[in-house]
């Protein structure tokens, strides 16, 4: 997987980004239902997370972890855990906990799955006027479960898929660093839109 690496700033130690998520989109025209089709063309993790996310690929899944593997983790420190953003819509499965789970097993260390828990927004992200707005209501809407039973200090990696103006990973590390269980926070994501 070809990857052009972009580092993110925010309250975390170091974060990256694999890659956009687009390299261009075409409009077609509109469907006999009248809504607008493009052609899209993806860069190699866009179209591993597209294909994982909505065409249903599970196997997308281990190139994925192994491309944050490769290309990210050499430029962060020792990761202790993995937390996998949690999901924005119910499905019967979630998309990051698998990538999650397959880096975990690639790295030989825990993912925690329900440390991170999020309750729905009262209205789409989207729908908020200001980044300061969107902020506010993901914060109210992250909360942590301590899952973890040792005692100690690790490093823990925050991963997700898409990264935008970067607010729900903000709010998601501002709460994760408050967890007495976590020295270093380092933070990636498989694409940026």
């Amino acid at each position: 997987m070809k990857v052009s690496l972009r580092q993110i700033d925010g309250p975390w130690s170091a974060g990256f980004v694999l890659d956009k998520q687009l390299l261009s989109s075409v409009y077609l025209g509109n469907d006999s239902e009248g809504r607008p089709r493009f052609d899209h063309t993806r860069t190699d993790a866009g179209e591993a997370l597209f294909q994982l996310k909505v065409r249903g690929d599970r196997s997308q899944a281990e190139p994925l972890a192994r491309a944050v593997r490769n290309f990210i983790l050499p430029r962060l420190g020792t990761i202790g855990f993995i937390v996998p953003m949690p999901p924005s819509r119910v499905r019967p499965w979630q998309p990051m906990s698998l990538v999650a789970r397959e880096l975990a097993l690639q790295l030989r260390v825990p993912v925690f799955e329900r440390l991170l828990l999020k309750t729905p927004l009262p209205r789409p992200l989207k729908d908020y006027p200001t980044r300061e707005e969107r902020l506010l209501a993901l914060t109210h809407a992250f909360s942590l479960h301590d899952e973890i039973r040792n005692q100690g200090l690790w490093n823990a990696l925050l991963i997700d898929d898409v990264v935008d103006s970067g607010t729900t990973m903000e709010a998601a590390s501002l709460l994760l660093r408050k967890y007495r269980k976590i020295d270093q926070l380092f933070v990636a994501a498989l694409t940026w839109a």
